[in-house]
C-alpha cells in the first residue's frame, strides 16, 4: 500500500511538472551588464501598446534585431504590469475623467494608464503572455542588448491588493481616506506611503522577482525623485547582490547617482534647452549656461539620458516636429554627440509626428526613411567613436569659440580621439569663421572640409556638421 501511495505520487509530481509553464533561460545569451555599456549605448523607450496595431510582445520582438542597426544597447520596456479599472482614466489634463464617466459604448477603449498598476509581479494581458514576455528578454539578450522595466514606486492603482491587504503602506487625509499623490491631477492612482519601512521590504522583493525569476537587466524608475532616498540606499544594493543592474531615475537630483545607487537620470534642463532655442526663445548662450550649470550640478563621472522625445512629452507636449521644427535633425544630433546617453523613443525612428494617445490604442508609423537612416548613423558614431563616450570614463567637452554667436562648435576627445560638432543655432543663414585647422570629415556627408581662422562657412538655418579626423 505505501509502494502505490509513493508511486501516486510522484506521478501527480510529474504531471504537475508538466503542466507547468517552462521558464525560458533569458540570461543564458548575454554577458552581465558593465560600465562599458554606459560609454557608447542608445536607450530605446518602447511603448508596446502603440508599437504595432496589435500593440503585444509578440509583435516587437519581432523588431528587435532591427534595433541594432540604431546601436541600441538597452531596452526600456513602459510598464508591463496589469492596469487598474477603478478610476481608470479616459483624459488627461485640466479636463481629466475617469473612464467611469464616459458613455457605456466607449468605455472598452479607454486601456487606462500603465503607470496605474494593479499588480508588480504580473504580466498585463493586453500585451499578451508571461512566456511572450520571456521570449522578448531571450531574443533581445540574443541581440547583445539589456532589457529594463519601466517601475512605478511611487503610487499604485486603486485594484492594487494592498489597498485591502496593507493599507498602512498608503498615504492618508486627515479623515484617514487614502488620497492621491499631492499636489497632481494623478487620481486614478493611490500615494504609497514610505515611512513605513515594512513597504521598503515588500517593494524590493517585488522588484527583486523580475530580476532573479525573469531575468531583466535593471529598472527605469518613475518619479523616482519622489521617493525618498533612504528606500533607493536600502534596496539598489540589495538588487545589485543578484547581478549587475543598469538603473535610470526619472529624476534630475544630483543625490540619486551617488554612492552607487543610479546609474542615469534624466537630463531635463538639455531637453527644454533643445526646446527653447529651436522656438527662437534662446540662443547659443542658454546652451553655455546649461553645460555650465551641469559642470557644477554633477560630478565627472554622472551619467545623464539625452532625450529629444518620450512618452511623456510625445503624448502631452508634442510632437518632435511641433517643438523642434527645422532644428529637428540639429538638435537630433546634439543629444548623440554631448556627453551622455541618447534616447530613442518608439515611433522616433519612424518619423512619428503625432502625439500618441495614452489612455487608448493608437500606433507608430512603419517605414524606414530619413528618420532612420539619420539614427543609425548617428547610433553607428557613438558606438564606435570613443570620442562619444558618455559614461562614467566620458570624453572630454571643449568650448571653441567662433566668430558668429548663433554658431556652436564644441570638441569631444578621448585618448587622441576627436569629433566636432558644429551648428548654426538660428532661423537665419550665417556666416561665420572658426578657429580650426586642417582638413576634416563630415560624418554626415562624407565630405571633406577644409578650415583654417581665416575661412568664412556660410551655413543655411539650423545646418550642422560632425568632424572626424
Amino acid at each position: 500500500m505505501k509502494k502505490i501511495f509513493l508511486s501516486v505520487m510522484m506521478l501527480s509530481a510529474l504531471i504537475s511538472c508538466k503542466q507547468e509553464p517552462k521558464q525560458e533561460d533569458t540570461t543564458a545569451e548575454i554577458a552581465a551588464f558593465s560600465p562599458e555599456v554606459e560609454e557608447n549605448g542608445v536607450i530605446y523607450e518602447a511603448n508596446i501598446r502603440q508599437y504595432s496595431p496589435e500593440g503585444t510582445f509578440n509583435e516587437f520582438t519581432k523588431d528587435i534585431p532591427k534595433l541594432k542597426e540604431l546601436g541600441v544597447k538597452v531596452i526600456w520596456l513602459m510598464p508591463v504590469f496589469p492596469i487598474s479599472e477603478t478610476k481608470r482614466k479616459a483624459t488627461g489634463g485640466a479636463d481629466s475623467k475617469f473612464a467611469s464617466e464616459m458613455p457605456k459604448e466607449e468605455q472598452a477603449k479607454y486601456l487606462g494608464s500603465y503607470y496605474a498598476v494593479t499588480d508588480f509581479k504580473a504580466i498585463n494581458p493586453e500585451f499578451g503572455t508571461i512566456e511572450d514576455f520571456r521570449k522578448l528578454v531571450k531574443t533581445a539578450h540574443e541581440n547583445g542588448i539589456y532589457v529594463i522595466l519601466d517601475w512605478v514606486p511611487n503610487h499604485t492603482g486603486w485594484d492594487h491588493v494592498w489597498l485591502k491587504e496593507h493599507p498602512e503602506f498608503y498615504t492618508k487625509n486627515e479623515k484617514g481616506e487614502i488620497t492621491h499623490p499631492k499636489d497632481t491631477d494623478w487620481t486614478d492612482v493611490a500615494d504609497l506611503n514610505y515611512d513605513n519601512k515594512e513597504l521598503h521590504k515588500v517593494m524590493t522583493a517585488d522588484m527583486m522577482h523580475w530580476i532573479k525569476n525573469e531575468g531583466v537587466d535593471g529598472f527605469r524608475c518613475d518619479v523616482a525623485g519622489s521617493v525618498p532616498v533612504e528606500f533607493w540606499q536600502k534596496a539598489i544594493p540589495e538588487l545589485r547582490k543578484e547581478k549587475n543592474i543598469f538603473m535610470l531615475a526619472e529624476a534630475w537630483e544630483p543625490a540619486l547617482l551617488k554612492d552607487n545607487l543610479f546609474d542615469m537620470v534624466y537630463g531635463w534642463d538639455a531637453h527644454h534647452t533643445f526646446n527653447k532655442i529651436a522656438q527662437g526663445k534662446e540662443t547659443v548662450a542658454a546652451w553655455d549656461a546649461y553645460i555650465e550649470k551641469r559642470m557644477k550640478d554633477y560630478e565627472a563621472n554622472d551619467i545623464l539620458m539625452n532625450f529629444v522625445d518620450n512618452h511623456d512629452e510625445n503624448s502631452w507636449n508634442g510632437t518632435i516636429k511641433g517643438r523642434l521644427g527645422a532644428a529637428e535633425e540639429a538638435m537630433t544630433a546634439l543629444s548623440y554627440v554631448m556627453p551622455g546617453m541618447p534616447l530613442i523613443y518608439s515611433g522616433n525612428e519612424y518619423g512619428l509626428d503625432h502625439s500618441l494617445k495614452f489612455f487608448e490604442k493608437d500606433s507608430i508609423p512603419k517605414t524606414k526613411g530619413a528618420e532612420w537612416e539619420l539614427r543609425a548613423k548617428l547610433g553607428k558614431l557613438k558606438a564606435e567613436n570613443i570620442a562619444l563616450n558618455g559614461g562614467k570614463n566620458k570624453a572630454t567637452y571643449k568650448r571653441i569659440k567662433a566668430s558668429n554667436e548663433n554658431v556652436l562648435v564644441f570638441e569631444r576627445e578621448k585618448n587622441g580621439k576627436k569629433v566636432i560638432y558644429i551648428a548654426n543655432f538660428s532661423a537665419k543663414p550665417v556666416d561665420v569663421s572658426v578657429p580650426l585647422k586642417g582638413q576634416f570629415k563630415d560624418y554626415m556627408t562624407g565630405k571633406t572640409i577644409e578650415f583654417n581662422e581665416k575661412q568664412i562657412h556660410s551655413l543655411t538655418p539650423w545646418q550642422y556638421y560632425i568632424l572626424t579626423e
